[in-house]
């Protein structure tokens, strides 16, 4: 089984966060190291270390993450103009908490995510 997390304690409230939403499912809050000016963390409430670890039985919690970051977006103002929804798996895809989470970033022009290799 994997270890607790931050995101353990921030889902039960026991670290302060700015919670922007949370449900049965999902808990949404803004990031401490914002990379945009809009960038929101959208983690499911139970521990699944990392994309690898996915079940069928996680598509409920998946799905809403995913009508979250929508909802978010549109309530942030950056849906019309468009934002970015990353998912890290492992540490040479740069995940740093071992609880899989959704960034949810906007807010400016991001450009294209990958260049193409010369």
């Amino acid at each position: 089984m994997a270890e607790e997390t931050i995101f353990s304690k921030i889902i039960r409230r026991e670290i302060p966060a700015d919670i922007l939403y949370q449900d049965e499912l999902v808990t949404a809050f803004r990031d401490i190291t914002p990379k945009a000016p809009t960038h929101i963390l959208i983690i499911p409430n139970h521990l699944i270390p990392t994309a690898n670890d996915i079940k069928a039985s996680d598509e409920k919690a998946l799905g809403r993450m995913m009508s979250v970051a929508a909802k978010l977006a549109q309530e942030a103002g950056i849906a019309e103009d468009g934002y970015r929804l990353i998912m890290n798996c492992n540490k040479h895809g740069g995940q740093e908490v071992f609880h899989i989470h959704m960034h949810l970033v906007g807010g400016h022009h991001l450009g294209p995510m990958l260049s193409p290799s010369a």
